[in-house]
């Protein structure tokens, strides 16, 4: 698809993921470890809306032996793998404090393993977190079991040991295949060596291989890019994950050491977007929406093609909306209509977990208005298209009025022909999909109001 420059340049702002609605940013501080415990409790009596479907575990593995100057995730650099023995020690009574509440054996639908790395720890140690989680929870048939795997600690044989413990998803850390690039981010890996690996994956049967792509890194070129456009097309992976560096040393102190001369200009990123968009789409993937790609057969693709496509703190997912329980520093959950985040340090999360408590720090109790909200961001992000009718059932309201000013607000969009304003619908035209997010941006109550989103990554 060609996406004139033009548009590119006139969405090229500031925006939320949708992960969430309201975004993490908007947690407070007074919801905490009682109000977390209170939501767990009431999941745990059946009292949740909609009834109890299986959870889903997210696990924060926060350590890493190299910095990646890019970074903006939650980690710990160090080459004392020791470390990891006492996290997961701690880790292990936090899983303990959840099933005290919640019971021991409840289903569990997704889980994933994020970081940081988590094959920073040994193989053991997974092994041993795996057992902890298979103990205490029940992993339901067909469960999607995800790691994340930096290919610089990763071998063939480390593949087979992952798909022994059960891991059926894996996603590989590429970024970029320019030496020149890998240089100036401080992450070096080989084509030849991410090759093995993905092939390696594939012979193992692996159900889903993701690799992820960063643009508008240091030195990156449109042309340089375009090789590892072509050289990701040869490895054919299941899924790729592409996104927009942000550049915002001010909050993300490992980022001070890109020289932002060294960045490439705003032309060549809507340059490289547009390649990377038309090049995924020529290789045969696609597009699931907001810089995810899938392949036709795979899970996410036919998800979306059946409107069963759902979004959670992990992304786009095939999984119906459920509670997520975050284990780990920093992690972010849900639970019912509130939303919860870990200590962000060790010695915090360590501590709260050592006195017996959760280690919930800030979240947030969902109103109202921020349920109906969620429920059109939602609509737009995954199915890109609002019934009127069904917000209205659930919601009791009437949708031209709650909505007057946004629907005004879209008119400008929908003369650029990205979206659709009928009067029972809203519907993301085919190029709309490309932008999802300014879309789901004009329902955000919190973000109109607000004049500081230079904290959010560009939408291009």
């Amino acid at each position: 698809m060609d996406i004139p420059e033009s548009l590119l340049r006139r969405l090229d702002v500031p925006g939320p993921r949708y992960t969430s609605y309201p975004t993490a940013d908007r947690f407070v501080e007074a919801f905490g470890a009682d109000e977390y415990a209170q939501a767990l409790a009431q999941r745990a009596q059946g009292l949740m809306v909609g009834g109890v479907p299986p959870l889903s575990l997210y696990v924060h593995i926060p350590f890493c032996e190299q910095l990646c100057y890019y970074c903006a995730c939650n980690k710990i650099i160090t080459k004392h793998h020791e470390r990891g023995h006492e996290y997961l020690d701690v880790l292990g009574r936090e899983v303990e404090l959840h099933v005290d509440v919640l019971g021991r054996g409840k289903p569990v639908s997704q889980l994933h393993l994020g970081g940081g790395s988590p094959t920073f720890l040994s193989d053991e140690e997974l092994d041993g977190l795996m057992s902890l989680l298979r103990r205490e929870f029940r992993l339901v048939d067909g469960a999607e079991i995800s790691i994340e795997v930096d290919p610089r600690t990763a071998t063939p044989a480390r593949l087979a040991r992952l798909a022994g413990m059960g891991f059926n998803r894996i996603s590989f850390g590429v970024q970029d295949f320019d030496p020149t690039v890998q240089v100036a981010v401080h992450r070096v890996q080989s084509f030849e060596s991410v090759r093995d690996l993905v092939l390696a994956a594939r012979e193992l049967g692996y159900e889903s291989i993701n690799a992820d792509l960063i643009y508008g890194l240091p030195k990156q070129t449109p042309e340089s890019f375009a090789r590892t456009i072509a050289q990701i097309g040869e490895l054919r992976p299941d899924r790729i994950a592409l996104y927009a560096y942000a550049h915002l040393p001010g909050r993300f102190k490992p980022q001070r050491r890109i020289a932002a001369a060294d960045l490439p200009p705003p032309e060549h990123r809507i340059r490289m977007l547009g390649a990377a968009i038309a090049g995924f789409i020529e290789q045969g993937y696609t597009y699931i929406g907001m810089d995810h790609f899938a392949l036709p057969d795979d899970a996410l693709a036919v998800a979306k093609r059946q409107g069963r496509l759902h979004r959670n703190f992990q992304g786009y997912s095939t999984q119906p909306d459920c509670d997520l329980i975050a284990l780990g520093v920093s992690g972010i959950g849900r639970m019912g209509a509130t939303y919860s985040q870990n200590a962000k340090t060790l010695p915090e999360y360590y501590d709260a977990i050592r006195r017996g408590e959760f280690a919930v720090v800030r979240g947030l109790a969902l109103t109202r208005d921020d349920l109906v909200r969620r429920a059109v961001i939602m609509a737009i992000m995954c199915q890109g298209r609002v019934e009127f009718e069904s917000i209205e059932l659930a919601h009791l309201i009437r949708m031209r009025e709650y909505f007057a000013g946004e629907l005004s607000a879209l008119q400008p969009l929908a003369e650029a022909r990205l979206v659709e304003v009928g009067d029972d619908a809203i519907q993301v035209t085919p190029t709309g999909w490309f932008f999802v997010r300014g879309v789901a941006m004009t329902f955000d109550r919190h973000l109109q109001a607000d004049k500081m989103r230079e904290r959010f990554s560009r939408i291009i």
